[in-house]
């Protein structure tokens, strides 16, 4: 079984009446084999395909710069490769913080007309783990990590980062997720 931890950065904008559709604009992910072990990183950029040019809110939200996003390849293209990378040919779960990304997934696959069956092996670290703590309700992960004594490394809002720092926080408390 390989966990694949992942975090979905997406276009925003600060004013949330705006009605466009948010679209993947980078997928960070590690995979976790079942002994805990770290084995490789997914790191990239989507050019989006409704909104191309990023807003100044979302920039400074991920500090993704206009230059990368019009540098990077098409989601047909990175989805392609991330699913290469996940390899179908071994039992995996997708592990994200929320259900956030899952469901992102599943509207970026919609717009481009594409097969999001693979998604189906998914949870949510972020309810598990307030499971695990026996918190109230879930929290964040800057607090998920706070509590942890662990360190946030790099940048939130970085999709590779925080996928970095979801895995600290799930091999830290390895063998107690529900999976099935």
């Amino acid at each position: 079984m390989n966990y694949i931890i992942l975090d979905l950065e997406a276009t925003c904008w600060k004013d949330r009446n705006i009605q466009k559709q948010n679209e993947i604009i980078e997928i960070g992910g590690i995979k976790i084999n079942e002994q805990g072990k770290s084995l490789s990183e997914f790191c990239e950029f989507i050019k989006p395909k409704l909104n191309p040019v990023l807003s100044d809110f979302c920039k400074e939200l991920t500090t993704i710069t206009q230059e990368e996003i019009d540098a990077a390849d098409t989601y047909e293209n990175v989805i392609e490769r991330f699913k290469t990378w996940i390899n179908f040919n071994e039992p995996y779960v997708l592990c994200s913080w929320g259900f956030y990304d899952k469901k992102q997934f599943q509207k970026d696959g919609e717009l481009h007309q594409l097969n999001t069956e693979w998604l189906k092996n998914h949870i949510s670290v972020k309810h598990q783990y307030a499971e695990i703590k026996n918190l109230n309700k879930p929290i964040g992960m800057g607090g998920a990590l706070k509590k942890e004594k662990l360190t946030l490394e790099g940048t939130h809002h970085i999709g590779i980062d925080d996928a970095r720092n979801i895995a600290k926080i799930f091999k830290a408390h390895f063998g107690k997720w529900n999976v099935k």
